[in-house]
């Protein structure tokens, strides 16, 4: 085997090619970070002449003139072949110590345990213990949540061999009839461009405020619009309060006419019901029409498209148009995109670590969880220390913190 700088050329190719590649190991993540001063890497490993490993090393520039490198997403690898992990580790540890550095961090996208809807560990399911215990052999250490910088753990639907119905059929009722009541008092949805990211921004703001964490400034947005081109979309759903009233005055209307058919003493139940219904209609109208506006952006949402999975990655409600269920539909779009277009998974990404625990946070779990899927918790972030000046920058940072 043999250790080797290869091209940016050459890492895409593997990259497409790889069962491990995310949009987070793409080379379109190493053109953002140019942005704060990274540097860029590609090595891999060959044997016979064929590229079996590689990753992208980004590096920066940190205290006494070291250099921390960090893989996104951790190696494109096997990570069971012990030789070839053994021998990559070993080989990055000397480039790296070369190049002035005094770290490496990966975070590999393997699943660790494999896990139920209900965040449970699957009785005889995959379990990659011993791709962590390697790691760890190898002189890594495990970065505590929530100290590491991506995700550990997501939700995820399988698309692979369903159909539209079947993924409706398998979710909760309650989700289901909130999609159905957002299309049916016709909300729209509506990609970006980049001029318009500023109203994805507005929204991400509020919600950030509201849900107290802290939203990312509008160039990381257009950024990555630009870069990743095709591989993103940012949407928007809207309402037209006029056709939206329109719609349910002839509801009304028509629940009125039913009404005056039924008899008094026979349908009393139903005609009750009817009642109980047309006057909710009413306090819809009522609100509609006290916005005075003619339309309204209700919520927005970012997603990458890197097959075989689509990521919603980012995603917001102003409060006050919550009501109107639209980020259910902002899903199920994307969920019907991803069937069509033969993606494998709908990835809707982060939740709380160890959520069978309820944690701060549990409702992001809880909203995605009502579309079916499972739970899944990668192996997590690693550190190799390269250099002593590890421990130094550890206890500094300690100390400051």
């Amino acid at each position: 085997m043999n250790f080797l700088e290869i091209t940016k050329e050459e890492y895409i190719k593997f990259w497409e090619n790889h069962p491990l590649k995310t949009f987070l190991s793409a080379t379109e993540i190493s053109d953002l970070r140019k942005k704060s001063n990274w540097n860029t890497y590609y090595v891999g490993v060959k044997k016979n002449d064929k590229l079996v490993a590689a990753t992208m090393l980004l590096s920066h520039i940190r205290r006494f003139n070291k250099y921390e490198f960090y893989s996104p997403r951790g190696y494109l690898i096997d990570f069971n072949n012990k030789e070839l992990v053994d021998f990559f580790t070993i080989e990055l540890k000397k480039y790296i110590k070369e190049k002035n550095g005094y770290i490496l961090r990966i975070d590999p996208y393997v699943i660790y345990k494999e896990r139920d809807i209900d965040g449970n560990i699957v009785e005889g399911g995959k379990d990659n213990s011993n791709i962590v215990n390697n790691l760890l052999s190898l002189g890594f250490k495990k970065v505590s949540i929530p100290n590491t910088e991506q995700v550990s753990w997501m939700f995820s639907l399988d698309l692979e061999n369903k159909d539209e119905d079947t993924i409706l059929k398998e979710m909760h009722s309650s989700t289901r009839n909130k999609i159905r009541k957002a299309e049916k008092y016709g909300i729209t949805l509506r990609e970006l461009d980049y001029n318009e990211l500023d109203k994805f921004q507005t929204i991400m703001d509020e919600t950030s405020k509201r849900k107290g964490f802290s939203n990312r400034k509008i160039d990381y947005y257009q950024d990555m619009f630009n870069l990743y081109k095709d591989k993103v979309k940012y949407l928007i759903a809207e309402l037209d309060l006029v056709e939206y009233i329109k719609k349910l005055e002839i509801e009304k209307s028509e629940k009125e006419n039913k009404i005056s058919k039924l008899d008094d003493v026979k349908h009393e139940k139903e005609k009750n019901n009817l009642l109980t219904e047309i006057d909710s209609i009413n306090k819809r109208i009522e609100e509609a029409k006290e916005i005075n506006k003619d339309k309204i952006e209700l919520s927005c949402a970012m997603f990458i498209l890197v097959e075989p999975e689509v990521i919603f990655l980012a995603g917001g409600n102003l409060e006050e148009y919550m009501k109107y269920d639209a980020q259910y539909l902002l899903q199920w779009e994307m969920i019907k995109y991803g069937i069509k277009n033969n993606f494998k998974k709908h990835n809707f990404y982060g939740i709380p670590a160890n959520i069978n625990t309820h944690p701060k946070d549990y409702g992001i779990y809880e909203f995605k969880r009502r579309f079916n899927g499972y739970v899944e918790e990668l192996i997590g972030e690693y550190e190799l220390p390269i250099s002593f000046h590890y421990h130094i920058l550890k206890l500094i940072h300690k100390i400051k913190k």
